[in-house]
């Protein structure tokens, strides 16, 4: 009997719910230090001290909210299945024959392009077939070893979010890395002078040892989220930018051209739509549900002078 050992990958599943718990407790160890505990007392003391605190309250709330709701669509959108009975048309399958050669098998090793028949003579699948899900792959579609499925423009499976980013929710994850970013770079900063009089206030112990300790570990933690975010976002704005995906960076380097890359405004629509009035929100209008068909995920428009 053989056993496949990516099915073990499934207990990743498990992980994520605990970071689920991880992102809550850091958003309320935050909120307790930055809206409580510094700008709570200073909304009282009048003056610029008011204004600064009311301000750093209502960008904290705005960028929270902004932050939730990009999080939460990431986590309970479908990132893209491939639908029922889906096969690619002639030119689609020579598309993925050219574009993914060996390296498709090399993420999936169990999803290789060749089976074995009935009458023991080795048959070789179509470019676009998953074998581990018996169906068909469109272009840019992966199988995940975790969710156990077929993701339409995989990208990769987050833990922190318990899914798969794909064509159908990359823009919200994408948000949700800005407004994570920008939310613990403001807590940083605002958390930065209480920081330095940490030690002189445990010193002379004029502040409580939880409010001391709270203070500490939120500083420590919007400084250390804010410096792992900024590499993130630079690495994801060139994939945009090109029009790539992480599973694609490989094939990306082996090819003369990329046959994806439309130029980096095309590009940008192909993830974030052409209503700019929604760029920065986890929505998309329906002429671009409707018009782009990259954010249904199983048709990619392609370069022309690209041979395929």
């Amino acid at each position: 009997m053989q056993i496949n050992v990516f099915r073990l990958c499934s207990g990743l599943k498990f992980l994520g719910y605990l970071m689920i718990l991880l992102v809550a407790a850091i958003i309320a160890v935050s909120y307790y230090a930055v809206v409580v505990f510094i700008c709570g007392p200073q909304l009282l003391r009048g003056g610029l001290h008011s204004f600064f605190a009311f301000s750093v309250i209502v960008l904290f709330h705005a960028l929270l909210i902004l932050l939730l709701w990009s999080y939460f669509r990431v986590v309970f959108k479908n990132p893209g299945a491939v639908p029922e009975n889906w096969k690619p048309s002639a030119e689609e399958d020579n598309l993925q024959a050219s574009a993914y050669p060996t390296h498709s098998d090399q993420l999936a090793p169990d999803a290789s392009s060749s089976t074995q028949s009935l009458d023991g003579l080795e048959r070789r699948q179509p470019a676009g077939y998953c074998t581990r899900c018996q169906t068909g792959k469109p272009p840019r579609c992966h199988h995940c070893s975790v969710c156990q499925r077929c993701v339409l423009k995989m990208d990769h499976h987050c833990i922190w979010v318990v899914n798969c980013v794909g064509a159908h929710n990359y823009k919200f994850f994408l948000l949700f890395l800005l407004y994570t970013f920008l939310e613990t770079t403001m807590d940083t900063l605002v958390l930065l002078p209480h920081f330095f009089k940490f030690f002189g206030d445990a010193k002379n112990r004029s502040t409580s040892a939880g409010n001391l300790a709270v203070v500490f570990t939120a500083f420590v933690l919007n400084l250390a989220f804010s410096l792992s975010l900024l590499c993130f976002i630079i690495m994801h704005a060139t994939l945009v930018s090109s029009n790539t995906t992480s599973v694609e960076v490989y094939e990306k380097k082996r090819a003369v051209r990329w046959q994806y890359d439309l130029g980096k405004k095309r590009n940008f629509e192909q993830v974030f739509g052409t209503k700019k009035v929604l760029w920065f929100f986890p929505l998309f209008s329906k002429d671009d549900l409707d018009n782009i068909p990259a954010l249904q995920g199983l048709e990619f428009p392609t370069r022309a002078d690209v041979e395929v």
